[in-house]
């Protein structure tokens, strides 16, 4: 696994969310691939300095989403996401997160061009997994 978390102590979003969402994204981008171990509970907080709690607190809600995996005396691991929303419900949860980008954008006076080219560039890198073949 070629990936280390980093998280900024002085950011408004808490430090569990920073840790959840890092690993959201190197799971969708191919920096970790479905089977990676990630660091224990202990590992990742000695190596981050934050509380246990923060981190148990962070795989707590990956493992809720499907994303990942707890093993008992291997480990913790990525697996395949299970679908946990329809399309029309992931779509409702999404849209207020995009306006909430597209604001604070705004807010730091990108332009529409500039925030769809910073979004064109993060989404190339992207690589979804595989649509589940269909059994007819």
């Amino acid at each position: 696994m070629n990936w280390n978390i980093a998280i900024s102590t002085g950011s408004d979003t808490p430090i569990y969310k920073q840790i959840t969402d890092q690993v959201r994204l190197a799971a969708a981008i191919g920096k970790l691939a479905m089977g990676d171990q990630l660091p224990s509970v202990r590992a990742l907080a000695e190596e981050l300095v934050v509380n246990p709690n923060t981190v148990a607190r962070a795989y707590t809600d990956l493992a809720r989403e499907g994303l990942i995996e707890s093993r008992a005396g291997r480990g913790v691991f990525l697996i395949r996401k299970r679908r946990v929303f329809t399309r029309e419900e992931g779509w409702r949860r999404l849209e207020p997160l995009i306006d909430g980008v597209i604001g604070e954008a705004m807010a730091m006076d990108f332009t529409r061009e500039g925030l769809q080219d910073a979004f064109e560039k993060k989404i190339r890198h992207w690589k979804p997994e595989p649509e589940p073949k269909s059994k007819a």
